[in-house]
């Protein structure tokens, strides 16, 4: 608590809490301006990158001005570690969850009514029960602070029903100031965002998304061992660093940590069906020591702050760019230099797109969902400047290459497989659209299977047609179709390939297609006819 006989809700005063309590001298970026905005009473719509300094834009104004600021958190992880921080700042903190006993509760209810707490972190899900509520109306409650907001937009990557709810706080505390902050959503969710929690005459603060510090490179393995590509990366730039590293599934990331760990690396796994204890254990040794490479599922890493994380790797496709920009934000949030690398092969794509075609979602949700990774393909295939492209996504255009990415420190060579491409087409055509990839490279191999020869496809013309590339070749070939738009997946989760409208001027010869070079073992000099 600030100790001073009269709060002013001035600038003035927040600056004594960021040097007195927090031990910063100056606000960083858009904090300043934020912090008025709330001090003044109003609400206010956040994007801030991890490690842009975004906690303190609500807990700074929580102790300004009088009552308790309530922050909603999607996590217990997360609250832990944001209150013990606050404590040994000696800020009167507290959570409510549902890992604390009754008699825990009820202690801090009785504080909250008392006035004797300055932050309280609480689940959307206990926030909306109506004895919250009720407990809320009697309290002075200075704002609300809605965290990882990006969790009510459906069109969002970690989208949580319980955070729509939130929208009864305008109408039950109207005049307590409310802010929701993310540190990322494209322009889609970010008006979700706005609609759903009634802040769209907000005034809305867009930070920057650039990272420099983080160094950006991506491996697309074909045929090789993943898990060799990730020690070489390791052993290359990581020997004695602290990492985390990201697998689709909850079995992967225990095998890739004993992996790690056969290889000399001490590493732990981490993922939502472990039990609490475990969970809570990992968790703390990450915050604590140093060296230690955590494998986790998506279920680690969200608001917890250790600054010196020196990598982020990906052993597979994230679910978006969106996941992907978050998640490698975790490393270098002490703004010294940090690596995010990422491997995938084409296996990763089809998995993705099969999850899209089983989730809840209506097909327009579905729909969103596969542009959503079809831009993370591209963003992959990409052969220009990682980070001027990541920026580009989120609506921010720069001109300049970054010097700090793989395509910019080793630009990649690459050939035109224009030819490659008109013939991969044609097969997709001939075969009537109704087949995934393996299948189409097998027809352009000549392979005269079973089911080759079942459904006639061995005396089409584009039979044989691709003997001359292999299989992992024609793949890239492939994936580079599908990354500019010229392919797509049925919508359904077959794997099943179609042609676009991009197309058509690939197939007159109008529009050129390139791949990396090292990518393709075969240049062709004839035209499909």
């Amino acid at each position: 608590m600030i100790n001073t006989p009269l709060i002013k809700q001035s600038i003035s005063e927040a600056l004594f809490v960021l040097e007195n309590i927090f031990s910063y001298k100056n606000f960083r970026g858009q904090q300043k301006e934020i912090i008025e905005t709330v001090l003044r009473g109003q609400d206010a719509l956040v994007l801030m990158p991890t490690g842009g300094g975004k906690s303190l834009c609500y807990q700074i104004p929580a102790l300004v001005r009088d009552g308790t600021g309530i922050v909603v958190s999607p996590l217990i992880a997360l609250m832990h570690d944001q209150v013990n921080a606050l404590e040994q700042a000696d800020v009167r903190a507290a959570y409510l969850n549902s890992s604390q006993e009754w008699k825990e509760q009820s202690v801090i209810e009785t504080e909250l009514i008392s006035g004797a707490l300055d932050i309280l972190y609480i689940a959307p899900e206990r926030l909306v029960q109506p004895r919250t509520l009720n407990l809320l109306s009697r309290c002075k409650i200075s704002l609300f602070a809605i965290d990882e907001a990006h969790c009510v937009s459906q069109w969002g990557h970690d989208f949580r029903p319980e955070y729509r709810q939130l929208r009864i706080l305008a109408d039950k505390f109207s005049g307590i100031p409310r802010l929701a902050l993310t540190a990322t959503a494209d322009a889609k969710t970010r008006e979700d965002i706005a609609t759903e929690l009634s802040l769209t005459s907000a005034p809305r603060f867009i930070s920057s998304f650039d990272r420099p510090n983080i160094h950006y490179s991506i491996a697309e393995t074909g045929n090789s061992d993943p898990l060799e590509k990730l020690w070489e990366f390791i052993e290359t730039r990581h020997k004695s660093s602290t990492g985390i590293v990201y697998c689709l599934t909850r079995k992967s990331t225990e095998e890739v940590a004993a992996w790690l760990n056969n290889r000399g690396r001490q590493s732990l796994a981490y993922h939502a069906g472990l039990p609490a204890d475990i969970r809570r254990n990992v968790q703390n040794r990450f915050l604590t020591e140093n060296k230690l490479i955590i494998v986790a599922t998506t279920a680690f890493g969200m608001g917890i702050d250790k600054p010196d994380v020196r990598f982020v790797a990906h052993l597979s496709l994230p679910k978006s760019i969106e996941s992907y920009y978050q998640e490698t934000g975790r490393a270098g949030r002490d703004g010294r230099p940090a690596d995010a690398w990422m491997s995938y092969n084409i296996h990763d794509l089809i998995k993705q797109i099969k999850w899209i075609a089983k989730s809840d979602g209506n097909e327009e949700f579905k729909k969103y969902q596969r542009q959503r990774l079809d831009a993370l393909i591209y963003f992959c295939e990409g052969t220009t400047c990682r980070r001027r492209a990541l920026l580009a996504y989120f609506g921010e255009h720069r001109y300049e290459k970054c010097g700090n990415c793989d395509n910019c420190i080793s630009p990649p060579t690459t050939i035109n497989v224009t030819v490659l491409a008109q013939k991969a087409l044609s097969a997709v055509y001939r075969t009537r659209q109704r087949f995934g990839c393996k299948y189409i490279i097998n027809v352009l191999h000549g392979k005269c299977n079973k089911r080759i020869r079942e459904n006639g496809h061995h005396h089409l013309s584009v039979f044989g047609i691709g003997k001359g590339l292999d299989h992992y070749s024609w793949q890239s070939v492939f994936r580079r179709l599908i990354a500019t738009g010229c392919l797509e997946y049925d919508t359904k989760g077959y794997g099943t390939l179609q042609l676009t409208l991009n197309s058509r001027p690939v197939l007159r010869g109008e529009v050129d297609v390139d791949i990396r070079k090292h990518e393709c073992n075969f240049r062709p000099t004839q035209k499909v006819t």
